[in-house]
């Protein structure tokens, strides 16, 4: 790149600053890791999903989740900020439910409706969205499956698993049906080793990216659907819980059918295990299947061909089970703020109590009362003041995210980076069914997933590394999307002679930022394109503002 296209660049870079870094330093966050992706799937306003009834449902719980926060916000002499703006509200929205930014068409037709419920309106078209259910796919799949981040083999088992989960969460299946048939799935190691060339939809990989061991299964069931962390129990009682050894092999001892099998180059340990009874290692002790509250299974009553795994199914799901729908909750929650009411979201213990106990109780008691209907609670907590408030902070106690009395700028998971630039730069990427979404043999998504992944940091403290900015600003990606001849967003805002300069800049912000231009960005920049000697400047000046949005604190973050 030219010295003189640095220098402009770095002209417009300080313009968009006056409006994107002084909203991140107002809420108290600097600049953070990249932003993800979400779109407007239809350009349809939705009026309704459901019947009366069921929007009087949701209204009313999202009164009753703010009547909980304000009673804290209160006890703490806190004054929550003022409600974000339509443009903020939703980009936030977009991002949450679909996992990217939305089309610039689509942020225009959300900025000049006038009903008075577009924003519930917006969130019900937006979660029965085939994005909707792609974005979900990604979270519970990094959820069930962490291997597959670090793991390629666990990879390419993907496809059949991710198969199976989008048909569940696209049917709107109950939570409860789907992780009783992760848990019950009958086995065979046939099944197991024909998941690596899976040829069918399955949730088998679940268990094979544990390498079907009863120690792992146990400690990811326990983490994931109860919110507990019994594995540092594996080897010794759990040094900072209540957790003993014996009831950690307990749990393991539910699993002792599953046929075991190792991830290919790995060591295969065969063991031949009796149902429902487990030898703890380098112990000489063997113990029974017993359930986390204490209660013993009753495996001797189950019938021939039944799996001690029923019966866990049938304890965790249940009404009267302790942690699954509160864990359950708690991390949608989390998804939604960017911390969980109980924090790490999956720790739930007499160690750390939730903020607000009332309130994960309400939310877990409306899942119940739902049939265990994510996308209920969903419409619940999108329509709550809390959640649509600005994240702009307004005084000091603002900088307490368990408060909730402002909206915390989150960082952005790698897939939602790569989504929301793809959205933003009109890039078409390769599709093939064989292949998982996530983890297919398009190059750019691919380097972008390794080069931001960030797994260990919460969306909240999340951070940016060098190389990712250095990315952003100079990568392959970045200076062909932002470059004239080989950008459609740039080719059909320059190329388009009905668009005045103010048009073609409004066009750009709407496509990075979902927003219009505040005056003073909309005169600088035109006096910026219309200053220049030719149109073959105007041009390039343009593809500069591009590249400016792209890189700017607003369009890497989610607010």
């Amino acid at each position: 790149m030219s010295r003189s296209r640095q220098r402009c660049r770095s002209i417009i870079v300080t313009v968009l600053s006056c409006a994107s870094l002084l909203l991140m330093l107002q809420a108290g966050h600097l600049p953070q890791q990249v932003a993800q992706a979400a779109e407007n799937d239809s350009s349809e306003s939705a009026e309704t999903q459901g019947d009366a009834d069921d929007r009087a449902a949701v209204l009313e719980l999202a009164k009753r989740i703010d009547e909980r926060i304000s009673a804290r916000l209160r006890a703490e002499g806190v004054e929550p900020a003022p409600q974000a703006d339509d443009a903020e509200f939703f980009r936030r929205l977009c991002l949450d439910l679909t996992g990217r930014i939305p089309r610039a068409s689509a942020a225009r037709d959300f900025l000049a409706d006038d009903r008075a419920n577009k924003r519930l309106a917006a969130a019900e078209e937006l979660l029965k969205s085939p994005l909707a259910v792609i974005h979900s796919t990604n979270l519970w799949r990094e959820a069930l499956i962490p291997e597959a981040e670090t793991q390629v083999e666990i990879r390419s088992t993907l496809p059949g698993f991710e198969a199976w989960l989008r048909a569940r969460l696209a049917e709107n299946r109950s939570y409860r049906e789907i992780v009783e048939e992760i848990l019950t799935l009958p086995l065979q190691r046939s099944d197991l080793q024909q998941q690596f060339r899976p040829e069918r939809a399955t949730p088998s990989a679940f268990f094979l990216a544990k390498e079907a061991r009863p120690e792992g299964v146990a400690a990811a069931s326990a983490r994931v659907f109860l919110g507990v962390r019994i594995d540092c129990a594996q080897c010794h009682d759990h040094p900072y819980d209540s957790w003993t050894q014996e009831q950690f092999w307990q749990q393991a001892a539910f699993f002792t059918d599953v046929p075991q099998i190792p991830v290919p180059g790995s060591v295969e340990q065969v063991s031949v295990l009796t149902p429902g009874q487990i030898a703890i290692p380098e112990l000489d002790k063997t113990v029974a299947a017993t359930f986390l509250d204490g209660d013993r299974a009753s495996v001797d009553e189950l019938g021939s061909g039944e799996s001690p795994r029923q019966l866990l199914a049938e304890w965790i799901t249940s009404r009267e089970n302790p942690w699954f729908a509160r864990a359950a909750v708690n991390r949608l929650w989390s998804h939604y703020f960017g911390r969980g009411l109980v924090e790490p979201m999956d720790d739930f213990s007499s160690f750390n109590p939730p903020t607000h106990p009332e309130l994960l109780d309400l939310l877990a008691e409306s899942f119940r009362e739902h049939d265990y209907n994510f996308r209920f609670i969903s419409r619940a907590i999108v329509a709550t003041d809390a959640y649509q408030r600005t994240s702009v902070q307004t005084e000091p106690a603002h900088s307490r995210p368990e408060l909730y009395a402002c909206m915390p700028v989150r960082g952005l998971t790698p897939e939602q980076t790569f989504d929301t630039l793809a959205q933003a730069v009109g890039y078409q990427q390769p599709f093939n069914p064989e292949e998982p979404l996530n983890f297919n043999n398009d190059p750019a998504r691919q380097e972008f997933l390794e080069l931001f992944s960030n797994s260990g940091a919460s969306p909240i403290d999340r951070t940016s590394t060098i190389l990712q900015a250095l990315s952003m600003m100079n990568g392959q990606f970045i200076s062909e999307a932002t470059d004239l001849t080989r950008s459609q967003t740039l080719a059909a805002v320059t190329d388009a002679p009905f668009l005045s300069t103010r048009e073609k800049i409004e066009t750009l912000y709407l496509a990075t930022l979902s927003r219009f231009p505040n005056d003073q960005e909309r005169a600088q920049l035109t006096d910026f394109i219309e200053g220049q000697d030719s149109q073959v400047d105007s041009e390039a000046a343009l593809a500069d503002i591009f590249w400016a949005l792209l890189n700017s604190s607003e369009f890497l973050l989610n607010h």
